[in-house]
């Protein structure tokens, strides 16, 4: 596989929850560092919701001579915002070196943008109904690709460098006014069986094709639950909804087995998610509190921001291994 990547959250807004609270830029660029040094990574999606925050952390992994893949998220706004704010980025980004940036003009708009499904809310546009919906009809292509049309003429006009949008499995996209194909593939129960062939199927498009996000929780049973693992968190967002048992080993299995599958299917690339998930510590003495099982990340967090490695963070550092003259002292 040629690239090798992560996703690194600056901090997703999503209704009142906020991935990441604290965004120090210090830390940031020890993290950022370590991504490089430790996991090997050529490139790193840099996503979030504050352009600033998003800008500086670009900026900071563009010194450290990472490729970026700058993914903006606001989740739950229109058509007219979401564009509005993609392209200011967007020209932002130019500044700083478009040809070292690739430019995701939006991730999986159908759920997280306003205006494509009925609902104000993601958990609204995630009633099942309508996810049955999408899949028996297909009534959501249309107006999505309308709004990507749009955006990468807009993107464009602004910005010179490599240009996609970071699709859900569920969405079909029309590709040509894209460099690259790209979907956010998890594996669970329905497509356990047939993941490589589901993600093979993108190659028909005749670009080169990446996986901006693939990655599974770190329980027994998360590897059935794949993109909805997250869904253990309980309504107060402090608690898990049951207990479940810490299975790292089983994460690190499941995600190396992916990539290796996505490396056979002839991915040009992947991004693991995600580096860390702050507002989700690891709270081993107290089970039912310890929401860093309902995280994808490679890192545990714990109450104070310090972070530790899980297993899979050692996994991928030995599968991705060093390249010449990437590492520096």
């Amino acid at each position: 596989m040629a690239l090798r990547g992560i996703n690194y959250d600056v901090g997703t807004r999503t209704g009142r929850y906020l991935s990441r609270v604290a965004f120090d830029l210090d830390e940031t660029r020890r993290d950022l560092t370590v991504i490089r040094d430790e996991l090997h990574c050529d490139a790193v999606r840099v996503s979030g919701t504050d352009s600033q925050r998003l800008l500086a952390a670009t900026e900071i992994a563009l010194e450290l001579g990472l490729e970026v893949w700058l993914s903006p998220q606001v989740h739950d706004a229109d058509a007219d915002e979401t564009l509005a704010n993609a392209v200011a980025l967007a020209r932002a980004a130019e500044e700083l070196g478009s040809r070292r940036i690739v430019f995701l003009v939006g991730c999986e708009l159908t759920l997280f943008m306003r205006g494509i499904l009925k609902g104000d809310t993601l958990a609204e546009r995630l009633r099942p109904q309508q996810l049955l919906r999408m899949r028996l009809l297909g009534a959501h292509n249309k107006p999505l690709n309308a709004f990507l049309g749009k955006a990468a003429r807009e993107v464009r006009a602004v910005f010179d460098g490599r240009v996609s949008y970071a699709s859900a499995p569920i969405e079909k996209v029309d590709w040509a006014p894209f460099d690259f194909v790209c979907v956010d593939t998890y594996r669970g129960k329905r497509n356990r069986d047939d993941f490589g062939e589901r993600f093979r199927r993108h190659l028909a498009y005749g670009k080169p094709v990446y996986a901006t996000e693939v990655g599974c929780c770190a329980y027994r049973g998360a590897e059935e639950r794949g993109a909805m693992a997250w869904a253990i968190l309980g309504p107060d967002g402090e608690t898990l909804n049951g207990h479940y048992e810490r299975d790292e080993e089983l994460q690190a299995r499941e995600v190396l087995d992916l990539l290796r599958i996505l490396d056979a299917e002839g991915a040009a690339g992947a991004f693991v998610f995600t580096f860390a998930a702050p507002q989700l510590p690891y709270r081993a003495d107290d089970p039912v509190r310890d929401l860093d099982l309902a995280s994808y990340a490679v890192v545990r967090t714990f109450d104070d921001g310090h972070w530790e490695p899980k297993r899979l963070f050692h996994g991928l550092a030995a599968r991705n291994g060093p390249r010449a003259g990437q590492d520096r002292p």
